[in-house]
């Protein structure tokens, strides 16, 4: 175990350089749930832990300077003040080496076991306690995505029973989204406090709900309203009316959305989504909600979510099973043709996300059962051989990668120069 303090501090690995403008990204799947009391760890399951110097390899390998990536929280934060950086020292140390950009992912899905589940109202004050030993430890960080779709773990987590606290009521929704969400606003002021320039990426899921007829035209329009509470509520957006009578008939109080309205974060926000082709969903009369496949699209959708916060955006997250007829690199090109069209309206967008740079395990069923079923999304398999899509990403990155950023849209992140490391 190590809870010495990093010896060379420094802003940013890339000395005397700037970032590049668009972003082109993957990242290293790191959910770690509680499931019905067994701790569900993707960083084991792809073997990312004995093989990460040779992921990062291959994220360089395929072309991204840019990798969404954070240490397995439940074995680095031992207690309240209590780390082991062992791990991420190393691997830290490797992107700098390499001059990735880590978007850090400090907690995906689940917390260690000591803290419990997201019903713990000392969870936001103590992860942010967290980050902030994270930001000392590895001040050159500048980019994060402090905890990760907010609201999908809420409602797998705090609804559907599925994960953690398995909870199943209106209450346990709400109280997980309070917590999640203040967990990641308290984390940006204390990484803040050691980097006044971080930036924050938030990675949210967006989503769509459709009426499958008049009756059930109300419920659609619920939904649609509940899916921007995690972000209004981070950035300090006014929830919708019906949203805040939700909100006050279960468990939060007038004070705490007071507090939520402060926007002085925003400024250092860029609004990370993610889309899926699971994203969008029908809602039937009878109250049943299947999946609708891809209706509106990425562009659509996220031209909602743009107007509403008026922020820059990253698509942070896509993939889709790769076949023998070429469909995940059909979706690569779909969603970059989304992206393109965005671009082309002026809404300025500054990265894009093929995720995860492997396969991924038994995310088929929402890690829910432990099958040991390999999902075939990523760009290399779980034998780090290239996947027909992670060669169209590949081809994608170098023939656009010196186009974007002669666009004046994006946003130019700030970054020091340090002295190389030896």
């Amino acid at each position: 175990m190590s809870d010495e303090a990093p010896v060379s501090p420094g802003r940013s690995p890339f000395w005397g350089t700037a970032v590049p403008s668009f972003m082109f990204a993957t990242g290293i799947e790191n959910s770690n749930p509680m499931v019905d009391g067994r701790r569900v760890d993707q960083l084991a399951a792809s073997d990312h832990l004995n093989r990460w110097r040779e992921d990062f390899s291959l994220t360089r390998e395929i072309g991204c300077e840019f990798l969404r990536y954070g240490p397995p929280l439940h074995t680095t934060w031992l207690a309240d003040g209590r780390f082991d950086w062992s791990f991420a020292d190393e691997t830290f140390a490797a992107l700098r080496h390499l001059r990735i950009h880590p978007i850090a992912d400090l907690c995906h899905f689940g917390v260690p076991d000591w803290i419990g589940d997201f019903q713990n109202p000392d969870f936001p004050r103590l992860f942010g306690r967290y980050a902030r030993a994270f930001a000392e430890r590895f001040p050159w960080v500048q980019l994060y995505t402090p905890v990760n779709e907010m609201y999908v773990c809420a409602l797998f987590s705090g609804r559907y029973g599925w994960w953690n606290e398995a909870g199943t009521t209106d209450q346990t929704f709400v109280t997980a989204i309070k917590h999640l969400v203040g967990a990641n606003r308290t984390a940006m002021r204390a990484i803040l406090a050691v980097r006044q320039d971080a930036i924050f990426i938030q990675s949210e899921s967006a989503e769509q709900y459709h009426a499958a007829s008049p009756a059930a035209w109300a419920e659609a329009r619920m939904r649609n309203a509940e899916r921007f509470l995690t972000l209004d509520l981070n950035y300090g957006h006014p929830v919708e009316a019906p949203m805040y009578e939700y909100l006050m008939d279960n468990g939060l109080t007038r004070e705490e959305y007071a507090a939520f309205r402060s926007t002085d974060l925003k400024r250092h926000c860029v609004l990370g989504t993610d889309y899926y082709v699971t994203n969008e969903h029908l809602i039937h009369d009878d109250g049943r909600v299947v999946a609708a496949g891809d209706v509106y699209g990425y562009a659509t959708i996220i031209e909602q979510y743009h107007a509403r916060y008026g922020l820059p955006l990253m698509h942070t997250e896509t993939n889709l099973q790769d076949g023998e007829q070429g469909e995940a690199a059909a979706w690569l090109w779909k969603q970059w043709a989304n992206l393109m069209l965005l671009w082309e309206q002026r809404v300025p967008v500054l990265g894009f996300t093929w995720y995860s740079l492997t396969d991924q395990v038994d995310w088929d069923t929402a890690l829910r059962e432990n099958n040991g079923r390999v999902n075939p999304v990523g760009l290399y398999d779980l034998d780090r051989r290239i996947r027909p899509v992670g060669t169209e990403y590949h081809r994608l990155i170098a023939q656009w990668r010196d186009v974007l950023p002669t666009r004046s849209l994006v946003l130019q992140l700030p970054l020091a120069p340090v002295e190389p490391m030896s």
